[in-house]
């Protein structure tokens, strides 16, 4: 019998090795403007507890209130800084994992439970981005694992799981950022905001762990030859 046609057209097998290198990099971007979001965070928390505490001894505001300008001011900063980080960082890593993919349907064109321009689409659209790339990262995984490497896609779920909690905190701290307007909201506002932060740095780092570990599995299993293959 003839072999069957690949599901998903024809796959050509390019390097990843640029992109990934390209990709940890700007993930690692995206952890330094947390960082930066991390003490503008404390600093508008510690400034709405300045002002909290002077409305409550009946002090005067007026030394806070260049302290609470320059809060907003780093706050805005940082927001922006993040902001660029992440469309940049975007752009690069959906290039990257839709090269991972081609290069899975090579190593294993049958290995793949959703079309390839699922690559793309499956992180926009609502409520399938929730599981549907964490799926096709597995599948990617599988498919890429050299001929006996044991490598398995238990951080792949890690990342993941770290990726819907950063998720969710985010927008709880967003909407509670939107909705501040007393000392003591914004405070908790400021708290919650430290916290999605500090989740955003885990997530991206666990990201880069990820990203550099299956693009030196495909780099490794290319240059092995069609020996190293599944199929």
């Amino acid at each position: 019998m003839p072999p069957l046609p690949p599901p998903n057209g024809p796959a050509t097998l390019r390097s990843p090795v640029g992109l990934g290198k390209a990709t940890a990099a700007l993930l690692g971007l995206v952890i330094a403007t947390d960082l930066f979001a991390l003490w503008a965070d404390y600093v508008l928390y510690d400034v709405a507890g300045g002002i909290r505490n002077a409305l409550a001894g009946g002090g005067s505001l007026d030394a806070l209130t260049q302290r609470a300008d320059r809060a907003d001011a780093l706050d805005a900063a940082a927001g922006i800084a993040q902001v660029a980080a992440l469309v940049a960082t975007v752009v690069v890593y959906l290039i990257w994992f839709l090269r991972v993919r081609v290069n899975a349907e090579v190593f294993n064109p049958f290995g793949h439970t959703y079309s390839r321009t699922w690559a793309g689409w499956g992180w926009f659209v609502p409520f399938v981005n929730l599981v549907r790339p964490r799926r096709i990262m597995a599948e990617i995984w599988d498919a890429s694992r050299p001929a006996g490497d044991p490598a398995r896609q238990g951080i792949v779920g890690v990342w993941w799981a770290f990726w819907i909690l950063r998720w969710a905190v985010d927008r709880l701290a967003a909407s509670s950022t939107s909705k501040a307007e007393t000392a003591d909201a914004i405070q908790d506002a400021a708290l919650q905001a430290l916290f999605a932060d500090a989740l955003d740095i885990v997530s991206a780092a666990l990201a880069i762990v990820v990203v550099v570990r299956l693009t030196r599995m495909q780099d490794r299993k290319a240059q092995a030859g069609p020996v190293a293959s599944d199929g």
